[in-house]
């Protein structure tokens, strides 16, 4: 274990936490998208990280706009966390809040609750809590939650299907910047179990909360329960520590990649926000369970109303 993790207070200003974030494009952002690609594609070319993701001198030229907008997409998951190019802060800027208005986003605060939703319900946080089934990257609340990897740069890989590169792609390259200044100054790997937060940039949530959960392989133990309590119950305690924060929204931690069986997981997080909501009456409105997956809303849903309620 290690002996320090990096408390909010040493690096809320060195990312600006409480500043809005302000895009740095004079343009459109409606106009142009497919240009816009082609033109952060030639400004990247030269980036180290642009051979490593397939891009060659004259390939975006052949390829169609989606093809194009996928290369980019592949340039930027791959690339490090270095300052850009000159100029190509625009127009990433420009795209991205282009695409993020042609995104239709829901807002967390007019979900119904789950009271609403399952009024048979033993869950006493019901009237609390919503569930959501949708793309996090697309629901207006103050904060959303990403399950990260122990680096908490992002996921490298281009186009893998994980919350953690959808969360990054849509925000843009500055939250990898954020979390690099984090990290550096943490010089180590986030344990399992913590949480930082970051502004959400081109995300329509203000803040982005990174928890690193527990991997699992097979059926999950005590200490597995334990840690993902501890995650949700981490960005909680972090979000309660932002002004004007009132609604947060989870993805299923570690019930990807990090194995954890999606029932089990479910009850977890529904007791363990249950628990915290009952130890800081009126801090948060609203806490959204996100669920992507038919088989995701499944889990929540048994955890709701079948078998034995939870705790």
């Amino acid at each position: 274990m290690y002996a320090t993790v990096l408390p909010l207070t040493a690096y809320r200003d060195a990312i600006d936490l409480e500043e809005p974030f302000r895009s740095t494009t004079g343009r459109d952002p409606a106009a142009r998208p497919a240009a816009l690609v082609r033109e952060a594609l030639d400004l990247l070319a030269d980036d180290p990280a642009a051979r490593r993701a397939g891009l060659r001198p004259g390939r975006a030229d052949r390829l169609d706009d989606p093809a194009a907008r996928r290369l980019l997409r592949a340039v930027l998951t791959v690339r490090e966390p270095d300052p850009l190019p000159t100029g190509t802060a625009r127009v990433l800027d420009a795209l991205l809040s282009g695409e993020r208005l042609a995104r239709p986003t829901v807002d967390a605060a007019s979900l119904p609750t789950l009271r609403d939703t399952h009024p048979h319900t033993t869950y006493r946080a019901a009237d609390r809590t919503a569930l959501w089934q949708g793309d996090i990257t697309t629901l207006r609340a103050d904060a959303i939650v990403n399950a990260a990897n122990r680096a908490l740069l992002g996921c490298f890989a281009p186009m893998h299907p994980c919350v953690d590169n959808a969360i990054h792609t849509a925000a843009g390259p500055r939250l990898r910047a954020d979390c690099h200044t984090i990290m550096t100054r943490q010089s180590h790997p986030e344990p399992t179990g913590t949480a930082k937060i970051t502004r959400g940039y081109h995300l329509p949530a203000r803040y982005v909360l990174h928890t690193v959960g527990p991997v699992v392989d097979g059926l999950p133990h005590e200490g597995h329960e334990q840690a993902l309590a501890a995650s949700y119950r981490a960005c909680l305690d972090l979000a309660a520590d932002i002004d004007g924060l009132r609604t947060v929204a989870f993805c299923g931690i570690s019930t990807g990649v990090f194995g954890y069986p999606r029932t089990p997981a479910a009850r977890t997080a529904l007791a363990t926000v249950a628990d915290w909501l009952d130890h800081h009456p009126g801090r948060l409105d609203r806490v959204v369970f996100v669920v992507y997956a038919d088989d995701d809303h499944a889990a929540y849903a048994h955890a709701l109303t079948g078998g034995t309620p939870p705790r």
